[in-house]
């Protein structure tokens, strides 16, 4: 038992360990994130509805999106999004890890004879041909990334941007990893059943990372007949890094606003949004 609770609340090196594929794999848990994002109400794997809705305005308008531009949304979910690029009249494409994101975001397409080029795949393998006018990569996505990652996604953005195309993306602030507290949490059914449709016991140990300012929660889900750890990474940023990562990546200019719905950049925000443009 020692032993046992000894390594529930271990802490691994920041990055070290990934499980990203078992939210999307495992049946069970995939429903529950598309439940999670088709709640109009809550921010959890989408924002709620009301943002949505304003931020594809913003930027539709922002982006003067419709016919003849080229649109991908990475880590597009089930289409919330790109739902809204392609009723502008834009070509979009969408690719996520979660085949019932992709499978609910087509049935969406379908019904309002929509023409959207669904992928289900890691949008770190992802290539194409096409080139775009303009990325997006919303709900902190890019923060999962570890370093080797996001420079490799920056590098990829940059070979399949058009000259003058953009990338949009919202982030976590320093201001969000300080506001963050390390904690410890023991629940029967940890979440409501979101790990399982069986009886489980679930353990949260949330670990900050000071020096690459990186907050770790890690879930531990013991079933009667398996044990798993699922690994939740998310890297905090100041503007001057994530415009250099750009910078050094290939991007000529970078804007800071405050989120994807062109809201002002304030320094006190727990999140922020960039725009970066080839």
């Amino acid at each position: 038992m020692f032993k046992a609770l000894d390594k529930i609340n271990s802490c691994p090196l920041p990055f070290e360990i990934y499980s990203s594929p078992d939210l999307w794999t495992d049946s069970h848990i995939a429903q529950q994130m598309l439940q999670y994002h088709l709640n109009p109400d809550i921010d959890a794997a989408s924002r709620n509805l009301e943002f949505i809705s304003k931020s594809s305005d913003w930027i539709i308008k922002h982006f003067n999106l419709g016919s003849g531009k080229m649109v991908a949304d990475f880590g597009c979910g089930p289409g919330l999004y790109t739902t809204a690029f392609a009723m502008s009249g834009a070509d979009v494409t969408g690719i996520d890890f979660s085949l019932n994101s992709i499978q609910y975001a087509q049935s969406v397409a379908d019904e309002n004879e929509l023409t959207i080029n669904y992928i289900n795949k890691d949008y770190l393998n992802f290539s194409t041909e096409t080139r775009f006018d303009l990325i997006t990569m919303i709900m902190c996505d890019f923060c999962v990334l570890s370093p080797a990652q996001r420079r490799l996604m920056i590098q990829k953005y940059c070979s399949i941007l058009k000259p003058g195309g953009s990338v949009l993306l919202d982030v976590f602030s320093i201001n969000a990893f300080n506001s963050s507290k390390e904690q410890q949490i023991y629940e029967s059914n940890l979440m409501n059943g979101f790990w399982s449709a069986e009886k489980y016991y679930g353990f949260m140990n949330r670990f900050k990372y000071e020096n690459e300012k990186v907050v770790l929660d890690k879930y531990t889900i013991v079933e009667a007949k398996r044990t798993r750890e699922v690994f939740n990474w998310l890297q905090h940023f100041d503007p001057a890094q994530l415009k250099a990562e750009f910078i050094e990546n290939g991007f000529s200019e970078v804007e800071f606003i405050g989120d994807v719905a062109g809201s002002r950049y304030q320094t006190e925000s727990n999140e922020f949004a960039i725009i970066s443009t080839k």
